[in-house]
């Protein structure tokens, strides 16, 4: 009984979204894990500060790219650098944006934290 109700929670249709489905009774959908890449030493990430004004409403961010690491770590870097500026931002799809136009704070706020690739 145990394995049957561990395998249902496990097993949500959310996750199974356009797949074919089988009509073979012994026949259980196994999802693909997705390895995430590990967080690379802070002086090995080469990190981009760029400014950017572009599809934003006429508004600045400042945009970080080139993190390698977990979405955890990226998440955790975004969090230190919003607070270090004292401003908003968020972290989507790698890459992190803050408010407003902080170029030369971010790079040395990354480069006292130990990110010694930050261009």
């Amino acid at each position: 009984m145990y394995f049957k109700t561990y395998y249902m929670k496990k097993n949500d249709w959310k996750d199974r979204l356009n797949i074919v489905y089988s009509t073979n009774p012994d026949f259980h959908y196994e999802q693909a894990s997705e390895k995430e890449t590990e967080t690379l030493d802070k002086n090995k990430q080469p990190l981009r500060v760029n400014i950017e004004k572009k599809a934003r409403g006429g508004k600045t961010v400042t945009l970080i790219k080139g993190f390698v690491g977990t979405e955890y770590d990226l998440k955790e870097l975004g969090k230190l650098l919003k607070t270090k500026c004292g401003t908003g931002g968020s972290v989507k799809d790698g890459e992190i944006l803050i408010q407003g136009d902080f170029k030369q704070r971010l790079v040395e706020v990354l480069r006292s934290e130990g990110y010694t690739q930050t261009k």
